[in-house]
């Protein structure tokens, strides 16, 4: 006779919504399948087009090509440019070479670089806050003549930033920061410059807020937080971070179910599970299917606020 099944824990999933693809995400890949429906096999795209390793594989399998700098590109190839967007020198040196080129970078991104451009021409002295090296914060200060823009990380580079006339000063922001982060740093900028000229809106764009918002809403009562996100994706890095400030007993980044590790949940009862901008869906269904392999899986979704937004793509590929 044989032994009776034991029963599988129960362990209940808290999902959070908004999570995964934003906007500008779902643009920029788009403007990749797209392109290659278009243009047929292989197109070339500048840097990785969002920051996920599954969407980029995918892509791969597709027909893009990704690459680092323009000089790496065919002139006959379309290339495209990532949603982290460029400096200006890019789309400069592609018209130079006669590329076709198509410019998937976000457009709250492209809104920044707007924004630092207006406060260059206004005169003002600007402090970019980011961190060195993203491809974003290349970009929006490529958008300048070296030495315009002045990169603030912390709160100590904004106690030690000395400016040519701190009456005439601007700052703008990385858009995948955290809210939290970026507060201190602003405040202790205001603090020091009064009069420092400030964006129309928040620079961190509304996917950013709002999946932030969404892991606050379940952290407390997570025992374990699961990101779905690359280790490059500064959004995903942001949410882990969000999370255990906010009371999740333990966080973690994860590219795909095969990240799991069965010892975290040893004593857990609640799993909180998200995904940063730049992640499909269908790595989160693939933790809820692993976990469920498991253990007896209830799935709660906790919604902190609906997203609407959409962005246009070129012209050129829905003609």
């Amino acid at each position: 006779m044989n032994a009776p099944v034991a029963p599988r824990r129960p362990l209940k999933v808290l999902l959070a919504a908004p999570r995964g693809f934003c906007a500008g995400v779902d643009r920029a890949i788009q403007i990749v399948e797209r392109a290659i429906e278009k243009y047929g096999a292989p197109v070339y795209v500048r840097h990785e087009i969002v920051h996920n390793r599954y969407v980029v594989e995918r892509l791969r399998a597709m027909g893009a090509v990704f690459v680092e700098e323009l000089d790496e590109c065919p002139v006959d190839r379309p290339v495209v440019f990532s949603a982290h967007g460029v400096p200006k020198s890019v789309p400069a040196e592609a018209r130079a070479r006669q590329m076709l080129y198509l410019d998937a970078t976000c457009p709250l991104v492209s809104k920044v670089h707007v924004e630092a451009q207006r406060h260059y021409e206004a005169g003002r002295e600007i402090v970019l806050i980011g961190h060195a090296g993203h491809p974003e914060v290349v970009g929006t200060m490529g958008q300048l003549p070296d030495g315009a823009v002045t990169l603030i990380e912390t709160v100590a580079d904004a106690m030690a930033f000395t400016p040519r006339d701190p009456s005439n000063v601007a700052f703008a922001t990385q858009t995948t920061l955290s809210v939290e982060d970026t507060s201190e740093i602003v405040e202790a900028l205001r603090a020091r410059f009064p009069a420092i000229a400030a964006p129309h809106k928040d620079d961190i764009c509304y996917a950013t807020t709002n999946r932030q918002e969404a892991v606050k809403t379940i952290a407390e009562a997570s025992d374990v937080l699961l990101v779905l996100g690359s280790a490059n994706s500064s959004n995903s890095l942001r949410l882990v971070e969000v999370g255990r400030r906010s009371g999740a007993g333990q966080a973690h980044l994860i590219d795909d179910a095969s990240g799991l590790d069965l010892s975290w949940f040893e004593t857990a009862r609640t799993v909180g599970v998200t995904a940063g901008a730049s992640a499909p869906e269908v790595l989160v269904q693939g933790v809820i299917d692993k976990l469920a392999e498991v253990f007896d899986v209830e799935v709660e979704e906790v919604a902190a606020r609906e997203e609407t937004v959409s962005f246009k793509l070129p012209r050129v590929l829905v003609a």
